[in-house]
């Protein structure tokens, strides 16, 4: 299968995937030669370069568009972070993005069981709680809500309004934590980020989320993994909850009892997603279709 990618995303470009050795995915030719769009089965378009320029930076041939070739839509932020949705009504076959219903859905992470289970070890906590971030808005409800709850709690803050990440990185420095705030910069369906898997359960830190309702979460992670801020009806109780479990070690355990059974895998931007395309394409056989509403899909 030929996968061509029509702009590297972000215009970084990058070496191709090896589908086979890190996926286990067979017969996948990767590449961002544009001179190879006549043989390409799918062509993938990151919408972020999409938005910087244009409608008018698709192909327009010649060659004209291969007859079956599939053109595949390509968002990994939210709805309030895509710009120009309006103007792409009808031009895509697909959609790959972080939403269960997308044509190739490929989610920031996911829990998986593993044959043999490996003890889980929890770290040893010397601090609190913590929230990394680097686009910092105060029109957020995100930011909104840390406001209020630092009234009541010590939270510390890394990242450009706050202290320096540890040499390891967000796991290394958070993993010294009891609870991370996994804030997400909006509030959509399915859009549960890094800040979930990387963030906190990679550094064995209880996730408190602000994003999607708490139903939303537990489509994808167990409901005791988690503290969701809607659980309390104001930041005060929240702040009260957390430190109640910082003196009890039973009930803040329970927060842990799912890692007997799942381990969690962290997505790899960007060659995990070139390699599903192509898993993706080589499985449909002849199914074509055209996304007619993109915005109207995308924002609901």
């Amino acid at each position: 299968v030929n996968v061509l990618l029509w702009w590297e995303p972000f215009g970084r470009p990058r070496r191709m995937a090896d589908c086979r050795r890190h996926y286990n995915i067979t017969g996948c030719r990767l590449s961002a030669d544009r001179s190879r769009y006549s043989e390409a089965q799918a062509v993938l378009f990151h919408h972020r370069d999409l938005a910087l320029h244009g409608a008018e930076g698709l192909p327009r041939g010649p060659p004209p568009r291969p007859p079956r070739q599939l053109w595949v839509w390509m968002n990994f932020e939210s709805p309030s972070h895509s710009p120009g949705l309006r103007g792409l009504a009808g031009l895509f076959n697909w959609t790959m993005t972080y939403r269960r219903d997308s044509d190739v859905f490929v989610p920031y992470g996911y829990l998986y069981a593993p044959p043999v289970p490996r003890p889980f070890v929890l770290p040893r906590k010397t601090r609190l709680v913590a929230w990394v971030i680097s686009n910092w808005n105060e029109e957020h409800a995100r930011v909104r809500y840390y406001r209020q709850l630092k009234e009541h709690l010590t939270i510390d803050v890394y990242g450009t309004r706050g202290l320096a990440l540890a040499e390891g990185g967000v796991v290394e420095t958070v993993s010294a934590y009891k609870f991370y705030l996994a804030f997400e910069n909006s509030q959509h369906t399915d859009y549960i980020t890094e800040k979930l898997w990387r963030n906190a359960f990679a550094a064995s830190a209880v996730p408190v989320v602000l994003g999607p309702h708490r139903a939303n979460y537990e489509r994808f992670i167990p409901a005791d993994s988690f503290i969701h801020v809607d659980d309390f009806p104001s930041p005060r109780l929240l702040a009260t909850y957390l430190k109640f479990l910082d003196k009890n070690k039973p009930n803040y355990r329970r927060y842990f009892a799912w890692r007997k059974k799942y381990e969690v895998h962290v997505t790899s931007f960007w060659d995990e997603h070139f390699c599903k395309v192509c898993e993706a394409v080589r499985t449909a056989g002849n199914q074509m279709k055209t996304v007619r509403n993109l915005a109207g899909w995308f924002e609901s």
